[in-house]
């Protein structure tokens, strides 16, 4: 069970560096094949309020991260359970006010990994 979690907070931290990545770096390009609904003149004009977005998901991705470092089992399971739920609840909004495929990809794996580590 460790093993699982272990590996799904990572794939969901490295899922938040790519968010990072793409809503800083590449929002006028990948941000338009993401954000399908979006017209592309929005792209340009949200630039900045895109890299602000990444950054904050980069604080998420950073939080998972360091779980991997926390020796101390209470302030491991504190701290996990703490971003993820900042994951999950992100992810929910982002469905609700973004696009409905956010849920799927951001909280579904926050959620089961809550999941895991409360019946582990």
């Amino acid at each position: 069970m460790e093993i699982a979690i272990k590996i799904l907070t990572g794939i969901i931290a490295f899922v938040h560096c790519y968010i990072l990545f793409f809503e800083m770096f590449a929002w006028e390009s990948r941000g338009k094949k993401v954000f399908t609904s979006f017209p592309d003149a929005l792209f340009g004009q949200t630039k900045a309020l895109a890299g602000n977005l990444g950054l904050y998901n980069g604080f998420l991705a950073g939080g998972l991260i360091w779980t991997f470092f926390i020796t101390n089992v209470e302030w491991n399971l504190n701290i996990s359970l703490f971003f993820l739920t900042c994951v999950a609840i992100a992810g929910i909004y982002g469905a609700i006010t973004a696009e409905k495929k956010i849920f799927f990809i951001q909280s579904l794996p926050a959620i089961i990994a809550i999941v895991l580590i409360l019946i582990k």
